[in-house]
């Protein structure tokens, strides 16, 4: 595993049931390109792959950062699991350092500037990166399905996370 540091490209992905969505980081303030893809069609792990491997020929970064989903606690549903698993090969197949982020440390991370839930980490990213600013979902009520910008925001969670565990600092942590 790399050390991260500035300069270093780093994509971080978060497949949802609609789509994927990620971020590519310059530096931990630093987002470089990102973007939330829907994939409508059958097959959608294997587009889902094919999309992803064109990111990563476009701008090789030197890591991929994913959900660690053998947290026996994961609760993700079983075509994502299959979809980490395929992006685990894809990452040994393009010779890229894959990084798996734990969910309970992005809860962790978070919890250090007091946000609990998913909105509170999208309010907290908005204003760590002024570019995610007006793209932060509205709160969701219990009836609401989960709003696809949220997925944005898992995305580069997981990127900040990263950088945080290894040992780069955020000015915004509250550390």
């Amino acid at each position: 595993m790399t050390v991260a540091s500035e300069g270093e490209l780093i994509l971080s992905i978060y497949p949802f049931c609609r789509g994927f969505a990620f971020v590519l980081f310059e530096g931990v303030e630093s987002p470089f390109d990102w973007g939330v893809r829907e994939i409508k069609e059958k097959n959608r792990n294997a587009l889902t792959v094919e999309a992803i491997k064109e990111l990563i020929d476009r701008y090789r970064p030197e890591v991929l950062v994913i959900e660690d989903v053998s947290d026996p606690a994961c609760r993700r549903n079983p075509r994502i699991k299959k979809l980490y698993q395929m992006l685990t090969h894809l990452a040994a197949s393009e010779y890229v350092d894959l990084a798996r982020v734990r969910e309970s440390a992005v809860q962790e991370y978070f919890l250090r500037v007091g946000a609990v839930t998913k909105y509170e980490r999208a309010l907290a990213i908005g204003r760590q990166i002024p570019a995610f600013g007006h793209r932060i979902p509205r709160v969701r009520k219990a009836w609401m399905s989960a709003d696809p910008r949220q997925s944005l925001f898992d995305a580069a969670a997981l990127g900040l996370v990263f950088y945080g565990m290894r040992g780069v600092v955020s000015p915004y942590s509250g550390e």
